[in-house]
């Protein structure tokens, strides 16, 4: 087997995962350096997009082969409409998305600098989510995998517990959110991938090795790994007890946006897949990676020959204990 052929998916029908979560339309801005305080400033570029945590996650799984389905929620609005288009018109079947009566849609101002890095102004309403659907073991019995994020709590619950029934993968991207949020939502996943600031603080530690060895010591039973940006990522090997770390795929970042939630839907979809998690890590790794090379948010989403392609010259080292993982 070559190296690229161990990322390749398995024969058969394309894998379907199904994402719970975040659908916004960003005006994204393309800018020279982040404010620091009040005046004007002149972006360079602009784009607009339907992304969001789950949104750009499911992207992610079309993009490298996957069927992937959304369950969301907009408002009876333009922006609603024009949200479920844009999702549709990339691959995503969103026939599962709830559209709420007097709500209005979700909408974020982001500026990116020229190095890669964002300022994100997100609102949120409320009403939205305040109706959740039943979720069934039958409804998510067709998936392969289920991926839920943390924008839309009491319908992520309902469908990570609908997962474990039916025995499927319940994946949670555990990012920051509200109090509580993530201690609710964990006791249901299978499967737990962490943001640096979430695992910090809820680890209550910026080493980041000693935050994975507690995140897994108060989540026994799931599989527990952070995301650290150019620090790589980190998991907890269940079968040996210890601590792994891969390190980050050297790049030049333009835009960080979405980086995360690419990660995640391409984890999401390699676990359906039934990839091995050494496999996983590398895949999830590097197309977070080429993503943050291209500006458009969610759209520097690679596809599987790219990713592929990249992994072939990629000789990264995992490093097996504590000892070893060095950060950047």
């Amino acid at each position: 087997m070559t190296a690229s052929s161990a990322f390749e998916p398995p024969p058969g029908p394309a894998r379907r995962v199904l994402c719970v979560g975040a659908a916004v339309l960003d005006t994204l801005f393309r800018v020279r350096s982040l404010p620091t305080g009040q005046g004007k400033i002149l972006p360079y570029e602009m784009l607009q997009i339907a992304e969001g945590m789950a949104s750009s996650a499911a992207f992610a799984v079309a993009r490298l082969g996957g069927n992937a389905s959304l369950w969301g929620a907009v408002g009876d609005d333009a922006t609603g409409e024009r949200i479920i288009t844009d999702l549709a018109d990339s691959g995503i079947d969103t026939s599962g998305m709830t559209v709420v009566r007097g709500a209005r849609s979700a909408v974020s101002t982001i500026l990116i600098d020229d190095e890669g890095e964002r300022l994100i102004v997100p609102f949120y309403d409320a009403r939205l989510h305040d109706t959740v659907k039943p979720v069934t073991e039958q409804d998510v019995s067709t998936f392969d995998a289920v991926l839920v994020d943390v924008r839309w709590p009491k319908l992520a619950l309902a469908t990570l517990l609908a997962a474990r029934g039916a025995a499927k993968p319940a994946i949670l991207d555990g990012d920051v959110a509200g109090e509580g949020v993530i201690e609710m939502l964990a006791p249901a996943a299978s499967h737990i991938v962490f943001s640096q600031p979430a695992a910090e603080r809820l680890a209550g530690t910026t080493d980041l090795v000693e935050s994975v060895g507690r995140l897994k010591r108060k989540f026994e039973h799931a599989f527990i790994s952070v995301t650290a940006g150019e620090n790589g990522s980190l998991w907890f090997d269940d079968a040996s007890g210890d601590i792994r770390h891969l390190a980050a795929p050297k790049v030049r970042a333009i835009d960080t946006l979405a980086a995360g939630d690419i990660f995640h839907g391409v984890f999401a979809l390699a676990i359906a897949e039934g990839m091995p998690i050494g496999e996983t890590m590398r895949l999830s790794s590097m197309a977070a990676a080429l993503k943050c090379q291209v500006f458009g948010g969610r759209l520097g989403a690679p596809t599987r020959p790219e990713a592929c392609d990249a992994l072939r010259d990629w000789n990264v080292r995992v490093s097996q204990k504590a000892s070893d993982i060095k950060f950047r």
